[in-house]
């Protein structure tokens, strides 16, 4: 009689833990945006918006890279680059999944007809930078962490990521996120010149600068129009004479010279090249990418890994002092947000239908489309065998809201910048609840209370 009462209190007991390791992560990285949106409130300004947009800055150039570097750098081997394929391929699989099911969002909720990609693209991409590597670095703050001794390996799980994403965002996204040829009115017939439409997109919110600090600075000379909608496809009063020739094109490449081709170059193969040319591969090296290439060079390299990584490396000193400069970014980064949601969400035409759309299907209908993929994958033997931090990290993947470097994205372009506000801000809103409803699933898949 009392041996089936003790396993039932047991049971309890486990449960009660599991729900305090799931809901404690999320409850300390929001006290930390409560006290960044306290004092960043207008009665108080002792963070105004000028201090937070140089303090987002400072994470982005600074603190991130330096927790990449010194995380992923001691971690990394050539052994274990070749046992982590699966984390860069899990993120092309979610954002897959994600387009998925961002097309059934657009096609059942029906947006404006304007806002069909950009609904499509913020349900498929998720934040796969600072919101994954403040929730593990939460998990594994107490030493009672369900992950042991070894739960900062999840650090560098995260960081391995990275570089995908980010040729993701800064390829396909920037395609994605051009403004639609809707926006853009003939001025006359015949004339080649385009103009603008008016738009409610006058300010960048600061809530989009969080990932990309001075994002104004990066803007182009047809970053702001529809260049591949004028170059693949007729629209009426535009004439051919807008697409770009070969030759202007390659007069204004950086190198200035001409190639010299044999054959005459297909229509089709001149406007890809087009746009390959067009496609601003270079905002690609930014500060936390260009950490994580040389944290894995440094690291699989072993002739020079012991020269820079460990205690008695001669360079220890100045990779200890990257570590105290990193302890500083997820208190940094959840302040910073904390701050710019308490500009509240911007007037968005994108719908309430659309919005609720988004928000349940990139919050709660992918994570469980993750569960299926992790499992999958595991029976395949696709995975580090009996390492739960790793398939928890894969798992955090399909459950982060939105990228909040899509929103800067669509300042870039001059797109939907309050829609992906508006967007962003509801999204992180409800990210609380549905993190700490997962991160309880997963911890209950993966780790055994005993």
């Amino acid at each position: 009689m009392m041996e089936p009462l003790l396993a039932i209190l047991n049971r309890d007991l486990k449960s009660t833990e599991c729900v305090v390791q799931a809901v404690l992560p999320v409850l300390k990285l929001l006290s930390i945006a409560l006290i960044g949106l306290l004092l960043s409130h207008p009665k108080i300004q002792m963070i105004p918006r000028p201090t937070l947009k140089l303090l987002s800055k400072l994470i982005f150039v600074l603190f991130w890279p330096c927790l990449i570097f010194t995380h992923l750098g001691p971690v990394i081997s050539v052994k274990k680059f070749s046992q982590w394929w699966f984390i860069p391929v899990n993120v092309v699989i979610s954002t897959a999944i994600g387009c998925i099911l961002g097309l059934l969002v657009a096609l059942i909720c029906r947006p404006p007809p304007e806002f069909f990609r950009f609904t499509v693209i913020m349900t498929a991409f998720g934040n796969t930078g600072n919101i994954p590597l403040a929730v593990v670095s939460s998990v594994c703050h107490n030493e009672d962490n369900p992950f042991g001794d070894t739960c900062y390996d999840g650090i560098a799980y995260a960081s391995f990521s990275q570089w995908v994403s980010v040729v993701l965002v800064y390829t396909l996204v920037y395609h994605m996120m051009e403004p639609p040829m809707e926006f853009y009115a003939v001025v006359e017939e015949g004339s080649t010149e385009i103009e603008e439409l008016p738009r409610n997109d006058i300010s960048t919110p600061l809530l989009i600068e969080a990932e990309w600090a001075g994002i104004e600075d990066r803007e182009t000379e047809h970053c702001k129009t529809p260049f591949i909608a004028r170059l693949f496809h007729s629209h009426s009063g535009v004439s051919q004479s807008d697409i770009p020739d070969v030759e202007t094109t390659q007069e204004e490449s950086p190198s200035g010279t001409k190639s010299n081709r044999c054959l005459a170059e297909p229509n089709v193969v001149k406007k890809i090249r087009i746009v390959a040319e067009r496609t601003p591969i270079h905002h690609i090296l930014q500060p936390p990418l260009v950490a994580t290439i040389l944290a894995i060079l440094l690291g699989i390299i072993p002739q020079v890994k012991p020269i820079v990584f460990g205690s008695d490396a001669p360079l220890d000193f100045i990779t200890d002092s990257m570590a105290m400069i990193s302890e500083a970014t997820v208190p940094a980064v959840m302040l910073v947000l904390g701050g710019m949601l308490r500009e509240g969400p911007n007037e968005s035409r994108l719908g309430i239908r659309t919005t609720i759309g988004i928000i349940v299907a990139r919050l709660l209908i992918l994570p469980l489309a993750g569960i299926g993929v992790i499992y999958l994958a595991d029976r395949w033997n696709f995975l580090i065998s009996d390492n739960s931090l790793y398939r928890f990290v894969l798992l955090l993947q399909y459950t982060t809201p939105s990228a909040i470097l899509l929103g800067a994205m669509a300042s870039l372009r001059g797109y939907a910048v309050r829609e992906a506000s508006a967007l962003l801000f509801w999204q992180h809103v409800f990210a609380l609840l549905s993190l700490s409803l997962y991160l309880y699933v997963y911890l209950k898949l993966l780790v055994s209370f005993l």
